[in-house]
């Protein structure tokens, strides 16, 4: 298996996703908060490209939950923002309509996988299980900020890299992206929130006051048993172990 890291998606080509399990972090906090939704015991999650969308939807579809954010805020009339510790068992079963600023846009410009998931540092472990059992070349795709880089991004890729080869050592990294990923992960891992409150999802977050979910979101393997599982526009729950 070969593995390559993306830092962004308009860095991807005809290749990177086409017959690959290809797995999108938005670590602040999309994929984050569609782990917790998901462990909340929500049915699944729709994702949409914008929060016109969203209404648009919710306007033919009745009784779904509104989660999203715009400028890290809740939009008006949405039920709840994009913070993963409001999911809690009060919302089991329900559907979700979700949008976001760079997440949920990456999830859809990944349609054309072979298998796609979401991924966070608190599933790490997790979705590196279901990449060695599906046995196909990876891609980990960052979702980035705004169209650059975000740190917390390719920490969350290194952090699935570093599981991924304990249970796949004869995985090979593709490039050097694969490479950093993994250095910037082990190089952060004795102080993530740190790391992640460091970057500018981070600091957008913090000038939001939402600092509680950086904590949340470098909590590594919080959820060792859920990983969101991406079919069609919708993202359902795919037990592990």
């Amino acid at each position: 298996m070969k593995v390559d890291v993306l830092f962004l998606p308009r860095h991807a080509d005809s290749e990177s996703f086409a017959g690959r399990s290809v797995v999108v972090f938005d670590v602040l906090r999309a994929t984050t908060t569609m782990t917790a939704a998901l462990a909340a015991g929500v049915r699944e999650i729709h994702v949409f490209p914008d929060t016109p969308a969203v209404r648009k939807r919710a306007s033919e579809v009745s009784g779904a939950l509104l989660c999203g954010e715009e400028r890290c805020l809740r939009p008006e009339g949405f039920d709840l923002g994009n913070s993963p510790a409001a999911f809690t068992s009060e919302y089991a079963d329900r559907t979700v309509f979700m949008s976001t600023t760079n997440g949920t846009r990456a999830i859809l410009a990944a349609q054309d996988a072979a298998q796609l998931f979401v991924g966070a540092l608190v599933n790490a472990s997790a979705v590196a299980s279901v990449l060695a059992e599906a046995g196909l070349d990876v891609t980990l795709l960052c979702a980035g900020t705004n169209g650059r880089v975000a740190i917390e991004d390719v920490i969350g890729a290194g952090a699935v890299l570093a599981a991924f080869n304990r249970k796949a050592p004869t995985a090979t990294p593709a490039s050097d992206a694969t490479r950093i990923a993994l250095h910037l992960f082990e190089s952060s891992r004795g102080d993530l929130s740190r790391a992640l409150a460091d970057g500018d999802g981070g600091r957008n977050v913090i000038a939001a006051g939402l600092r509680e979910d950086i904590a949340f979101a470098a909590s590594v393997d919080r959820f060792r048993h859920v990983v969101g599982e991406v079919k069609g526009q919708k993202v359902q729950m795919r037990q592990v172990g």
